[in-house]
């Protein structure tokens, strides 16, 4: 299978997933996933830290200390959307796909906890420093 057909095949099973059982996942999924990035974004501001993404991708010696802290902040809601995807695709006895499993726990898990850390950092800050 070619990476074309991957995504193709993906991007299809996605709408059969939204709509199929266990579709409540695609709300609590990433409303879980953003009461994390919220919590880890007011620590960041309480600790001091830099948003999470600037010093990830421009801070190399911590690079290393904030995959750890992002895998304890959002390790097991990842895993849980993959094992609920794979559950999904047992339940529906489509073939079993880990690949496609992955892309949609980042897609639900990841994806909003990467989008809200940073900006509730920032805004955390901005509002701590108003009288």
């Amino acid at each position: 299978m070619s990476v074309q057909d991957f995504f193709s095949a993906a991007w299809t099973e996605l709408g059969l997933r939204a709509e199929g059982p266990l579709r409540l996942r695609f709300v609590i999924q990433p409303i879980m996933a953003s009461v994390l990035a919220i919590r880890a974004g007011l620590r960041d501001a309480r600790e001091g830290n830099p948003p999470f993404l600037w010093a990830f991708a421009f801070n190399g010696l911590r690079r290393a200390e904030l995959l750890r802290q992002a895998g304890k902040d959002i390790g097991m809601v990842l895993a849980l959307a993959a094992i609920l995807d794979i559950l999904y695709q047992w339940l529906t006895r489509h073939p079993l796909r880990l690949g496609q499993a992955i892309a949609i726990a980042i897609l639900l898990a990841l994806v909003p906890y990467l989008l809200l850390r940073a900006p509730v950092t920032r805004l955390a800050r901005r509002k701590s420093r108003l009288p």
